[in-house]
Parts: structure tokens; sequence; C-alpha cells
């Protein structure tokens, strides 16, 4: 008997809250499942490790929308990303890939990006001054939010008086909360975007500073390894990829510790054990959900299943990442778990290259919290937190009380 495509509840707070039970069961079902995606698209959903794994590295999938045979994929995007802001490493394939690619890794190396730790704890630092005196705060808006915004402005060379225009269109484009958007309050956002930067690469052009937007100006006026919508793609992704994701990486992070007592307590113990916490928060309930879309190039067949040529493939990563095939009491948090190769920085050549940047900063944001903010405790009955509906998880809000220090 064929299986019914399952409806991905997006707009239902509960869904919202906790996915994670629907996840199990689709999981349970089978391999690989139909959905219905956000906007009425039809996905073959990937929902195992094994399976998920080998289809990040799959060739014939890609990640260029226009290899999908939904026109409605394409209808639905902003018209000015669909003009100017396709030409970005997200969506592209080898080689347009690995040439982009290749232009911004050395600023994400490991070594590069642990040069940038004194900076970090300067942030983090500064952010939680202004919050202990009070004893109270949201731990988003106050905390999660403008410290990986500062990172990434700082590496990118945004200006600081420019933060709030980016945050406020990026929150249009991209951060949907339950209710359809307006598609005119969309597109003008990504219209603002795509003009801004226009004038701050201009700006750039003729002051260059030591920064990354700078080096990518070079590379495309002088090594012309890049053209102008490239330039202009890769300037966006690397601004709203560089810190959206990490927002939620350590408001999700503070949040469970404080479902989960104990593990906060050993946590807060055992400083060493950061690292490991961090790669849990990632594969128990990680910034990305359900997962990440590739279009099958030809026919696949993915365990069994056969997927025609152009369908959207969903690799789900946060369902993969609960799969007990691969790891051992998959719905407890163990921020001690050793063997946790999850995928929530995804696989392949698509491994997202600001793995080392959002880590460093998870790290020095959540252990400076958690020495900082003695008596941390949610200021709201969890039930009462707002999940973001999908695709970037994580709390809206994150408001909590303290021990406050009036020093």
């Amino acid at each position: 008997m064929r299986q019914q495509p399952v409806l991905l509840p997006y707009t239902d707070p509960a869904f919202a809250a906790d996915p994670f039970p629907l996840y199990r069961q689709l999981r349970e079902e089978g391999p690989v499942r139909r959905a219905v995606l956000a906007g009425d698209l039809d996905a073959w959903l990937v929902t195992r490790y094994e399976d998920g794994l080998a289809a990040l590295s799959d060739p014939r999938l890609s990640s260029d929308i226009r290899d999908a045979s939904d026109p409605r994929l394409m209808e639905q995007l902003p018209v000015t990303e669909r003009e100017s802001l396709m030409s970005n490493m997200l969506r592209s394939d080898p080689p347009d890939h690995t040439r982009l690619r290749r232009l911004v890794s050395k600023a994400f190396t490991a070594r590069r990006v642990a040069e940038l730790r004194p900076r970090i704890q300067e942030i983090t630092d500064q952010l939680l001054d202004a919050i202990v005196p009070a004893g109270r705060a949201d731990l988003v808006a106050d905390f999660a939010l403008p410290l990986p915004v500062t990172v990434i402005s700082e590496l990118l060379g945004v200006p600081v008086t420019d933060r709030h225009d980016f945050q406020r269109w990026t929150d249009e484009m991209i951060m949907r909360g339950v209710r359809r958007p307006d598609p005119a309050v969309v597109d003008a956002a990504w219209r603002q975007m795509r003009s801004y930067l226009t004038k701050l690469l201009e700006a750039k052009r003729d002051r260059p500073a030591d920064d990354l937007l700078s080096e990518l100006i070079a590379a495309r006026d002088e090594e012309q390894q890049l053209t102008e919508d490239e330039l202009i793609a890769m300037s966006f992704l690397l601004l709203v990829a560089g810190y959206i994701t990490t927002v939620n990486l350590i408001g999700s992070g503070i949040a469970t510790l404080l479902a989960h007592p104990e593990q906060l307590e050993t946590l807060r113990n055992n400083p060493a054990l950061l690292p490991g916490a961090i790669e849990e928060f990632l594969r128990y309930d990680g910034p990305v959900s359900p997962g990440i879309a590739r279009f099958a190039r030809e026919d696949v067949s993915i365990a069994g299943v056969n997927i025609p040529r152009g369908a959207t493939v969903l690799i789900a990563s946060a369902i993969a990442d609960r799969d007990p095939a691969r790891f051992a009491d998959p719905d407890r948090l163990d921020i001690t778990r050793q063997d946790n190769a999850h995928l929530a920085f995804g696989h392949g050549i698509h491994y997202c290259l600001g793995a080392p940047l959002a880590r460093l900063e998870g790290q020095v944001a959540i252990g400076t919290a958690l020495r900082r903010l003695p008596g941390i405790a949610l200021a709201v009955p969890p039930g009462e937190l707002r999940w973001r509906p999908g695709g970037l998880r994580g709390p809206e809000l994150l408001p909590v009380t303290f021990t406050p220090d009036p020093n």
C-alpha cells in the first residue's frame, strides 16, 4: 500500500516546541518518507543516519535549486534572491563551489579561528557586564544574538552602526514565525540587503581595510576569481550564515541545560566538558531542523526507495542524529557522550565552513554564562518558551533570572 505523504506541521506551536516525537515516528516508519513541507512543497525525507551520511556526499544530489523539477521552489524565492543572490556556496556544486569555497576557507581554519578567542571572550564579557546587575535578561536578545553578530561583523568589516539594519532585514527574510510572511515585506528586505551590500562593497573598494570583505573585493577586481553577483552573494552568505545558526546554538544550548539541571550542574563543576557538551547540543537539538535540502540530478535509489530526477531530497539531520542505530540512548542528553559524529554541520564538500567559529563561540558564550550567572533559571514555565517553527530552530526568547551582581 502506497504511503501518504506526511505533513510537517510547521504552524503548530506544539510541534515547534518539540518536533522529536513526530521525528521518531517518521524514522521508525521507514528510512525514506515523502513529506509535505512549508508552502505545500513535496520532498523525500531521509530519516536515518547512515543513509543521510551517504546522501550528503552523493554527487547525484545537487545543492543547486535550479536542478529541482518543481517550479514552485524557484517561484517562492524573492525576486532579488533569484536575480542576484543565488551564486553562493550553499546553492552551488563543483567546480563553482570548489572555487568559491577556496576563496574564503583560509579565514575559517582552526588556527585563524583560535586567534579570535580573546576577542570573542572580550565581547562575551562586555555583554554579560550589562546583564549581571539586573538579575534577569532575555538571553537571546541580550546575549546569544549580539555576540555572533558582533564577531562576524568585525571579521567581515561591517560597521557597527549598520548591524541593527541587517539584523532586521535578516529577520524579515529568513527568521519566519508561525504566520505566513507577507511576500512584499520579505522581498523588500531582500532588496534592501542587496542595496546595502552593494554600497558597502563600493565603500570598501575606495577604502580597503584588513577584513574579509576587502580580501574578496581584491579577488574580484585583481584576480578575476569572482563575478560581481558572486561577490555580493558571497558577502550575503558570510554575513547572515556567519551568525544566524550560532544564535540558535547558544540559545538552544542554554535552554537545553536549563531543562536538564543535572547536566547543567555537571558542566558547571567541570568546564573541561564544554567542547563535548557543544557537540551534544548540536546532536540533541541542533540549529537546523529537520535538515538539509538537495535536488536529484538523476533517478536515485536511497535505502531501496526510488526517487525521481528533479525531486527535492531533505536529508533530515535532526532526525538522523537521534537514530538509535547510530547513537546509544539517543533521546537522552549526555554531555559526556564520546562517540558523537553528528550531522548538524552537514558532511562532505558542503560541510559547514564556519563550524570551528560556531563551536568556539558556543564554548565561550555558554561557559562564561554559566560562570557569571549563578542560580540561572527560566523566568517562565518551560511550556511558555516560543520556538522558531522550522528550518532554523531555536528559542525566539529566553527569559531567565539569576543572582544579580551589583559590582
